[in-house]
C-alpha cells in the first residue's frame, strides 16, 4: 500500500472517529475511491493498527520470542539482539520523521512527555517493554530508540545452567546462598543477564516470605506468590511528583520486607540499602550495571562501607559478589 493512500486512510479515520477495524478501513478506502480485495483490506487494517496503536515497523521484531532488544539508530539502521549479539535487520522507516513520530507515540502510551523541551525519555510500556528514546538535536541525524523486551516467564536456575549462563553445579551454591539469607550484589554489563539471574534467585525464596522490589523500571518477574513492586516516577511538567529510588527504598523498609530488592543501583539509594542490610534486614539483593571490585569501598569514589562490606568489595553485608555474566 502506498504511503499517500495510507495517510489518506489515517486522516479519514481521524476525522470520522472510526476505529481501524476492517469495516472502518473499507469505508475509508471507499471514501478515497479505491476498491480492494479482502486480503488487501485485511493487510491495510493490520498495517494501520500497527501504525496507530502498535510499534509500527518494529511490531514483528518485538513479537519474535528470541528478540531481547530492538535498537533504532537511523531510519535504515534497525538492529536486534537475539542472544548472540547485535544483528542488522531489513526493517526500515520511511524517513527520520517517521522514527520521531513512533518515539513520541510510544512515549505518550507510557504516559511520558517527549518533545524538543524534553528530548529524552526512559519509560515502561504497558506490556512491560522498556523504552528509551532520544530526539534530535541531542541525537544527531535521527531519533534513537532502544526497546528492551521483558519476557513474562521467569527462568529457573536449572534452565540457566542448561543455557550456559551458569556453570554446572553453580546452582547449588546460589541455592544455598538464598536459603542462608545472605545479602548479595548482582553486577554485570548491559545484556549479560542480571535481571534474569536475579529473578531466578528470587524464585527460590520461601513462599512464606514477603519480597519488596524497588526499581527504576519494573523488570523483575520472580516466580513467587508474595511480591510487592514499587517503581520510580519522574517529575511532571510543573516539576512536581518526582519519586526517586532512594524514596522507594525508605518506603520499602516500612513495608515489613523479608527480602528487600533494589534494581539498577546507581546513586544515593545504596546508602539507605546498606544501612538497612546492616540493621537486621537479611537476605537483601541489589543489582548494579557494572562494578569494579577493586574500587568498591574506596573513600574517594563511594560512601564509607558499612559493617560487613570489605574494602576489597568481595563481601557486601555478609554476602557474595555475583556477576550477571557467565
Amino acid at each position: 500500500m502506498s504511503a499517500p493512500l495510507l495517510d489518506a486512510v489515517r486522516q479519514h479515520l481521524a476525522e470520522t472517529g472510526a476505529e481501524p477495524t476492517p469495516a472502518g478501513v473499507v469505508a475509508a478506502l471507499r471514501a478515497q475511491g479505491r476498491l480492494l480485495g479482502d486480503a488487501e483490506v485485511l493487510g491495510v487494517a493490520a498495517e494501520l493498527r500497527s501504525e496507530l496503536v502498535g510499534a509500527g515497523p518494529l511490531e514483528r521484531l518485538l513479537a519474535d520470542p528470541e528478540v531481547t532488544d530492538v535498537l533504532v539508530a537511523a531510519p535504515d539502521r534497525v538492529w536486534v539482539d537475539r542472544g548472540g549479539g547485535l544483528e542488522l535487520t531489513e526493517v526500515t522507516f520511511a524517513d527520520a520523521e517517521a522514527v520521531r513520530r513512533l518515539a513520541q507515540r510510544l512515549a505518550a502510551v507510557a504516559g511520558r512527555r517527549l518533545d524538543d523541551a524534553r528530548p529524552w525519555v526512559d519509560a515502561r510500556l504497558p506490556d512491560g517493554t522498556r523504552l528509551h528514546a532520544v530526539l534530535p538535536p541531542v541525537a544527531v541525524g535521527s531519533a534513537c530508540l532502544s526497546l528492551r523486551v521483558v519476557r513474562p516467564r521467569a527462568f529457573t536456575l536449572d534452565e540457566l545452567v542448561a543455557a550456559g549462563t551458569l556453570p554446572p553445579g553453580g546452582q547449588r551454591l546460589l541455592r544455598a546462598m538464598v536459603e542462608a539469607r545472605l545479602s548479595f550484589l548482582v553486577s554485570g554489563g548491559t545484556g549479560t543477564g542480571k535481571t534474569t539471574l536475579l529473578s531466578a534467585l528470587l524464585g527460590l525464596v520461601g513462599p512464606g516470605e514477603r519480597i519488596v522490589l524497588a526499581e527504576d523500571s519494573a523488570e523483575l518477574r520472580p516466580d513467587h506468590p508474595h511480591v510487592v513492586r514499587l517503581e520510580t516516577r519522574p517529575a511532571n511538567q510543573e516539576g512536581a511528583g518526582l519519586v526517586t529510588l532512594a524514596d522507594l527504598v525508605r518506603q520499602a523498609l516500612r513495608m515489613r520486607p523479608d527480602r528487600l530488592v533494589v534494581g539498577e543501583v546507581r546513586g544515593a539509594e545504596v546508602a539507605d540499602l546498606l544501612a538497612a542490610l546492616n540493621t537486621g534486614h537479611e537476605g537483601g539483593c541489589l543489582a548494579q550495571p557494572y562494578i569494579d571490585a577493586a574500587r568498591v569501598g574506596r573513600h574517594d569514589e563511594a560512601p564509607p562501607a558499612p559493617r560487613g562490606m570489605g574494602t576489597d568489595g568481595a563481601v557486601l553485608a555478609g554476602g557474595p559478589l555475583l556477576t550477571g555474566a557467565p
